[in-house]
């Protein structure tokens, strides 16, 4: 195999649009990565995106692209149903890969992909870019330093407005819904808060009752250490907004999940409980693009052979959480976490 000194080669499955939009334009500043193929199977389109991205390759095919030797990684930007599929294919194929959340739609279909990676020694990772950005690594450093005492309380929001019924995100059968979108960010944002599994979890949806989508779901997450609510919706006012509560202050991140590269983003930290916010103490970080810092991470631990940032171990985990909310939900009582 072909590689750049010091620089993995990354192939990408289709012209998605957070690929085209986001993914994509922040790793052509990686140290660690260049993208060398995109692949379509409308190799018109395919053309057409690495024209504007000055990608060198293009392919009318998926198979192509994973076929080319000199391709060391894939990025999976498919709609959810087609994640492992395409997934265990690249495996097979003997190339790495990231793949964007949700890693899989049932935690069977994410076990799956355990022995494929090992028969085949590559590394295979979910794609949640918040855990390379510096807000949420500092999140981390100020929890376990004890800033705000004990971590007892995480709440979450998420939300935006979307009713375009050829929009995949309202398409059932490709994996649409609230908690497969915005829902996986805010478990993962809880299991990242607590660095522990919830044992149990209860939660309630509301269907869409045309498109047969959870377009409002809501859910209690219990953890050894406390516990974790979240609301997530399709059909609501755009926001987003995280707060970790302790014994004796607390941690607001202000834009989790969608952290804008052109300006600094913030958290608040109050170590007091002072009701006026006077001790509120805000941290500011420089700019940086979570998508960028992603695909280094990913690409770095591959050439120095450590685990990816977010693995298929975690992968799984949260989809355990994510399949118990819906069994929740359809019970109508507290069920337990698939271990």
């Amino acid at each position: 195999m072909i590689r750049m000194k010091n620089k993995l080669r990354w192939g990408v499955l289709s012209t998605a649009a957070i690929g085209l939009k986001q993914v994509l334009p922040a790793m052509a500043r990686c140290q660690y990565a260049t993208i060398g193929a995109i692949a379509s199977r409308d190799l018109a389109k395919a053309r057409a995106a690495a024209d504007e991205l000055g990608i060198p390759t293009a392919y009318g095919s998926y198979e192509e692209l994973l076929a080319d030797p000199n391709i060391d990684v894939i990025y999976n930007p498919l709609p959810n149903q087609l994640h492992i599929p395409w997934t265990i294919k690249a495996a097979e194929a003997g190339k790495h890969v990231l793949c964007e959340k949700p890693l899989s739609m049932t935690v069977a279909e994410a076990k799956s992909v355990l022995a494929v990676r090992d028969r085949t020694g590559v590394a295979i990772g979910e794609a949640f870019m918040i855990r390379c950005h510096p807000q949420w690594l500092r999140l981390q450093e100020l929890i376990r330093d004890g800033r705000i005492g004990d971590l007892r309380s995480i709440t979450a929001m998420f939300s935006y407005f979307l009713t375009d019924p050829n929009n995949i995100r309202n398409q059932a059968e490709c994996g649409g819904g609230a908690m497969y979108d915005i829902g996986c960010y805010c478990i993962q944002a809880s299991r990242t808060g607590f660095a522990q599994e919830p044992t149990r979890v209860v939660g309630l949806i509301e269907n869409d009752p045309n498109f047969n989508t959870d377009r409002l779901a809501s859910a209690i997450l219990d953890f050894p250490g406390g516990q974790a609510v979240f609301t997530v919706g399709t059909q609501m006012v755009p926001y987003q907004r995280v707060h970790f509560l302790g014994t004796r202050g607390r941690i607001e991140i202000e834009i989790p999940f969608n952290a804008m590269p052109d300006r600094p983003m913030r958290l608040f930290i109050d170590s007091t409980g002072e009701k006026t916010g006077a001790d509120v103490v805000a941290e500011t970080f420089p700019l940086c693009d979570q998508y960028t810092l992603q695909g280094d991470a990913f690409s770095k631990a591959i050439l120095d052979g450590r685990d990816v940032p977010v693995t298929l171990e975690m992968g799984i985990r949260n989809m355990a959480v994510i399949e118990a909310v819906f069994r929740s939900a359809k019970q109508g009582a507290w069920v337990t976490v698939e271990r």
